[in-house]
C-alpha cells in the first residue's frame, strides 16, 4: 500500500491531505488516481464508503494545478454529473476542502432551489461545475452554460444514475461535450447497462473493480429482527431508545409517505428526529443534514434516494424499517455506517411480506444474515420459515408469534453493541418519561 506522499500530488494538495491527517489512499485512490493522472479514461466500479470521490477529486485539482486557464463565460472546465443534490453538496465539499490552498472557482447546479444564483455563478464562467441532470438540462437550454470547454468529465453513482431514469438526460448532455475530453465513470456495480454505456461515451477505458471484502462492509454488524408489520413501529422505538449521547441513527423507508409518518411517531415518542426525501425543498434538506451532521438531531429518517451522498462519520446504526425493493440498496444503506474505520450496527425489519425482500439481499451479499431474537416481539415461526425458504407461507399459530418476558436485548450474531444495555441515552421529553411502559404503538 503506497502512501499519498508517494503520489504525484502538488505540495498545495498534499499540504491539505497532510493538515486532515490523511496519509493512505483507499483502494480505488490507490489504483484510480495514477490512470487518472496520465489522462487516461476510466470506468470504475467499487462500493459505497470506499473513497471514491477523493479518487476523482484530487486528479481534478491537480489537473487544474497544472495547467491553470481562465474559464471561459458561462463554461466550465470540469463537469462532475451526480445522481442527487445530496451527493453533489458532498462533492463540493470535497473539492473545498482538497483544493483549500489552490484557485480555482466551483459552483453547484442542482434544481429545488432558486435558479438565479446559479446562473450568476456561470456568468464568468467555473473551473468546475457539479451538477444534477434536470437542473443542468435546464440552463443549458435557457444558454447560461456551455459545456463545449469541459476537459474532464465525471459520472458519478452511474448506477443510481439509470435507476432513477436518467439516462436520456445524461446522453443529451454528453452529446454537448467535446469529443477531446477525459472520462471517467464510477458506479457501484458493473451490470450490462452501465457496461455497455460506458463503451459508448469512453474512449479505450482503463478499468478498476475493488471487490468488497464481504460485498458489506466487514466492521458493521448485521442482524435481522422477524416480526409482524404491527410490531415494527414498537421495535424501532425501542432499539432508537437505546442510542447513547451523541450516536447518530439513520432509518430507511421505502417512500416518502413512509418517512414521514415515522418522523412523527418518533417524534410523538420523545425522539428527536426529522425525515429527508425528494418532497422536502432543498432548503429544508440542507437545513436537516446540517444538524444530522452536527449532532443536533441524533435520527435521520430517510428514503434511498435522500440518503445519498449522506457521509457522516459518527452514524452508529442504520435499521431498515422497509427492506428496499432492490438488494443492491440494501449496500448502499450499509454503507452510511461503519466509515472511517469506526464500527456501527445495520438492523433490518422482516415481516411476513418482506421474506422474499430479505432472501434477494441474502443472495446477493452471499451469506444469511444473522437473527436478532431477544426482543419481545420475536416471531420465531416466521424465521424459521425463512431459514428452510418459506418465509412468504401461511401464518401460524394466529400470527405475531411473540415471545415476551426474555429480558436482556442481546442477538444471535451480534446485534447488541458488546451487550451494553446499560448507560442508555434516555432522549424523551418528561411526559415521555413518566408514561414509561404505558406507551402505545402509533400508527
Amino acid at each position: 500500500m503506497s502512501t499519498f506522499q508517494e503520489l504525484p500530488l502538488a505540495a498545495p494538495i498534499q499540504q491539505a491531505l497532510a493538515e486532515r491527517g490523511y496519509t493512505q489512499p483507499s483502494p480505488i485512490q490507490e489504483q484510480s488516481i495514477p490512470i487518472l493522472l496520465e489522462g487516461r479514461d476510466l470506468l470504475g466500479c467499487a462500493q459505497t464508503g470506499t473513497g471514491k470521490t477523493a479518487a476523482f477529486s484530487l486528479p481534478i485539482l491537480q489537473l487544474l494545478h497544472e495547467s491553470p486557464k481562465q474559464p471561459r463565460r458561462k463554461s466550465a472546465r470540469v463537469l462532475v454529473l451526480t445522481p442527487t443534490r445530496e451527493l453533489a453538496t458532498q462533492v463540493g465539499k470535497s473539492m473545498e476542502t482538497y483544493g483549500e490552498h489552490l484557485q480555482f472557482k466551483h459552483t453547484l447546479i442542482y434544481g429545488g432551489v432558486g435558479q438565479n444564483p446559479q446562473v450568476r455563478a456561470m456568468r464568468d464562467g467555473v473551473d468546475i461545475l457539479v451538477a444534477c441532470p434536470g437542473r443542468l438540462l435546464d440552463l443549458i437550454e435557457q444558454k447560461c452554460v456551455d459545456l463545449s470547454e469541459v476537459d474532464f468529465f465525471v459520472l458519478d453513482e452511474v448506477d443510481r444514475m439509470l435507476d432513477m431514469g436518467f439516462l436520456r438526460d445524461v446522453k443529451k448532455i454528453v452529446a454537448l461535450l467535446p469529443k477531446r475530453r477525459q472520462s471517467l465513470f464510477f458506479s457501484a456495480t458493473l451490470a450490462p447497462n452501465i457496461v455497455k454505456l460506458a463503451k459508448e461515451i469512453l474512449h479505450e477505458p482503463a478499468t478498476v473493480t475493488i471487490a468488497a471484502k464481504t460485498t458489506t462492509a466487514e466492521n458493521v454488524t448485521h442482524s435481522v429482527c422477524f416480526l409482524s408489520s404491527e410490531n415494527k413501529r414498537k421495535l424501532l422505538i425501542s432499539l432508537l431508545d437505546e442510542q447513547q449521547e451523541g450516536e447518530l441513527a439513520i432509518v430507511f423507508s421505502r417512500t416518502k409517505h413512509g418517512a414521514n409518518k415515522l418522523a412523527k411517531l418518533l417524534t410523538a415518542n420523545g425522539l428527536t428526529a426529522e425525515a429527508i426525501h425528494g418532497n422536502r425543498s432543498q432548503a429544508q434538506r440542507e437545513r436537516t443534514l446540517d444538524k444530522f451532521r452536527a449532532g443536533r438531531l441524533p435520527i435521520l429518517v430517510a428514503t434511498d434516494v435522500a440518503a445519498r451522498g449522506v457521509d457522516v462519520k459518527a452514524v452508529t446504526l442504520v435499521i431498515n424499517f422497509d427492506l428496499p425493493q432492490e438488494p443492491e440498496a440494501y449496500v448502499h444503506r450499509i454503507g452510511r455506517t461503519g466509515r472511517a474505520e469506526a464500527t456501527g450496527r445495520a438492523v433490518s425489519f422482516c415481516a411476513e411480506d418482506d421474506c422474499a425482500l430479505l432472501t434477494d439481499v441474502e443472495k446477493l451479499i452471499k451469506t444469511k444474515i444473522p437473527v436478532m431474537s431477544d426482543h419481545e416481539w420475536h416471531w420465531d415461526s416466521l424465521a424459521a420459515k425463512h431459514s428452510i425458504g418459506k418465509g412468504g407461507g401461511t401464518r401460524a399459530n394466529g400470527g405475531g408469534g411473540q415471545r415476551r418476558g426474555q429480558g436482556g436485548r442481546g442477538s444471535q450474531g451480534g446485534g447488541n453493541r458488546d451487550g451494553n444495555n446499560g448507560g442508555r441515552r434516555n432522549r424523551r421529553s418528561n411526559s415521555s418519561k413518566n408514561s414509561r411502559g404505558k406507551r402505545p404503538a402509533k400508527k
